[in-house]
């Protein structure tokens, strides 16, 4: 089965557009064949969106952005954070760029990276990931890894999993790379995982 983690998706275009309430705004998105959550802003990266807490100022790093439905939605909630997003599939980062543009947000930037390729060498003080699961855990826990490297100390990745997709072994793989992670929420089957750098 094809998934969404490629670089050039090369299923025929067919774009369409949605609307999406965060905080007092709703925000429009515009997706399309060959992205993750086409007809609408999936469960797992709304219950992201209500949970992470992004401090005063803070440079955000939304890791696997997709046409930007977390990024672009933290972006409006904490308009003095910086957000980065970084995306694999070529269609999504512009997708992401345009939704940017279009909603009017100006503390975003879209990259197109394979992981935090484009980033190295940067801090960041909050990563957070609606991971791609069909790509296999040996790429997700690579992404996590690659987190943990672009956080600053005390930094925190989010990171949202299905039970029924392995948020166990998520959670195990996050304790051994950060040392510990804690269970923020479970909700209807998903689990928001924070794991903090340490100092």
């Amino acid at each position: 089965m094809d998934h969404y983690f490629r670089e050039r998706p090369d299923l025929p275009s067919r774009p369409r557009t949605f609307h999406f309430r965060v905080g007092a705004r709703t925000l429009q998105f515009t997706a399309d064949h060959g992205v993750f959550s086409k007809d609408g802003v999936d469960f797992g990266s709304a219950l992201i969106i209500e949970t992470v807490i992004v401090p005063q100022g803070a440079r955000v790093l939304d890791l696997g952005a997709g046409y930007g439905a977390i990024g672009l939605s933290l972006a409006a909630l904490y308009p003095h954070a910086r957000l980065t997003l970084v995306e694999i599939n070529a269609r999504a980062v512009q997708l992401a760029a345009a939704n940017a543009r279009q909603n009017g947000l100006s503390n975003v930037r879209v990259l197109w990276s394979d992981g935090t390729h484009a980033v190295r060498g940067e801090a960041f003080d909050v990563v957070v990931t609606n991971p791609p699961i069909r790509a296999g855990k040996a790429v997700v826990f690579r992404l996590y890894r690659e987190a943990a490297d672009v956080l600053v100390a005390g930094g925190s990745l989010w990171t949202v999993v299905q039970q029924k997709h392995g948020a166990d072994s998520h959670a195990r793989a996050l304790e051994a790379i950060f040392g510990a992670v804690t269970r923020v929420r479970r909700k209807k089957g998903y689990q928001i995982l924070q794991a903090v750098k340490s100092e």
